[in-house]
């Protein structure tokens, strides 16, 4: 009996100390994997054999979701004082907000990329759960996460980067995907309740990015490039970009026979009016921050979770650029999800090789490296003999 007991239990500690670093940033992954999904669904063109593709993004993330909720789970229970130093870490602490993502992504893509899958009512009942659990978790985030940064966190507007967006992002993403759920609620007032409680969290999140954004690009201009490893979060400004003007276009597609007249058709208008100039300004920024990222390749930054950061943003802007096909006719907009989707997939596939490795390595779950000691105080010589 103890030659059976005592390798569990040392297979057991093994698996609870492999978990202790593991950080809220992991949940990027779930996030980058689920989009992937959900964005090839909303293409205006597909090739054969594409859906099976997406419905296997989708269920990967399902799998890759339920996996880190256990893990974080096992974290919270065996590494409390890890778990607590994320809070109160300005770096760590914003990441809560992608746990939120998480959730509402791979919920939102079980009624796009997964519904023949798991067939529909299967489908809403699990979005249902995972919108409910998402949104709680992102508007306890989108509160919790700046009170921390102003009263218990002591940062300087130097160390501002994109990273301060993602627990403002979360309520958005509700924003978003809720719409999906509105024509599986009953007529009336809960339909209306949910979508204009959709658009409500569309103002939240937009007038809250919009006080964010300046620090971060203030940061960028005044203090120089961000570090190497943090380059790749310039792309998380792509997010409330992309996914407000999915949101928008999603509400107006709910919104006829739900909310009265005029104001359906005017949710309609405010979709085209609100989503072509901001799906201007997130080529603006794809544009500034690849440059960043290449300079930063030059330079020798090598693979970082925050590869993640290339994906779900990206993606955002494949359903927004989707949308505008849709409400605009145009066929820039259905070449520009079509491009943007060819740029999600080579992220994607580079963020999910590099973590592979990492994974098989140890190195992604090992313990932070120290910074290096400072040189000892010393005397030297000259070539006279005087000392310095």
């Amino acid at each position: 009996m103890v030659t059976v007991t005592e390798p569990l239990s040392l297979t057991s500690a093994q698996r609870v100390a492999r978990v202790r670093h593991l950080g809220p940033n992991w949940y990027a992954s779930v996030m980058g994997t689920a989009i992937l999904g959900s964005a090839g669904v909303a293409l205006p063109v597909r090739g054969p054999g594409w859906r099976d593709l997406f419905e296997g993004a989708w269920a990967l993330s399902l799998i890759m979701l339920t996996a880190l909720l256990a893990a974080r789970a096992l974290h919270w229970a065996h590494h409390r004082d890890q778990a607590r130093a994320h809070l109160l870490d300005p770096a760590a602490a914003p990441f809560y907000g992608c746990l939120s993502m998480a959730l509402l992504s791979v919920g939102g893509g079980a009624l796009t990329a997964g519904r023949d899958l798991l067939g529909t009512g299967t489908a809403v009942a699990l979005d249902t759960v995972l919108f409910t659990a998402g949104t709680a978790v992102g508007l306890a985030a989108a509160v919790a996460v700046p009170y921390l940064m102003g009263v218990r966190h002591r940062v300087r507007p130097a160390q501002a980067t994109p990273v301060w967006l993602l627990p403002l992002v979360a309520p958005m993403v509700s924003a978003a995907l809720g719409p999906l759920l509105v024509p599986h609620l009953p007529s009336g007032q809960p339909r209306e309740t949910l979508l204009l409680g959709c658009f409500g969290l569309f103002g939240l999140s937009l007038c809250a990015t919009l006080l964010m954004l300046p620090l971060v690009f203030a940061r960028l201009v005044t203090s120089g490039p961000l570090p190497l490893v943090l380059t790749p979060t310039l792309f998380l400004v792509l997010g409330p970009l992309g996914q407000s003007t999915t949101a928008a276009g999603r509400i107006a597609d709910a919104a006829p026979g739900v909310v009265p007249a005029p104001y359906d058709r005017g949710l309609g208008v405010f979709a085209v009016l609100y989503g072509v100039p901001v799906m201007g300004f997130a080529l603006l920024w794809l544009a500034l921050a690849t440059v960043h990222v290449v300079r930063a390749r030059r330079q020798g930054m090598g693979f970082a979770m925050t590869w993640w950061a290339f994906t779900f943003p990206v993606g955002t802007c494949v359903t927004g650029a989707a949308v505008l096909a849709r409400r605009t006719g145009l066929a820039v907009y259905d070449g520009l999800a079509l491009g943007l989707y060819a740029v999600l997939a080579v992220a994607w596939s580079a963020a999910a090789t590099g973590t592979v490795r990492g994974l098989l390595s140890g190195e992604l779950l090992a313990a932070p490296r120290p910074a290096p000691a400072a040189p000892r105080p010393g005397t030297g010589r000259t070539r006279s003999g005087a000392a310095r």
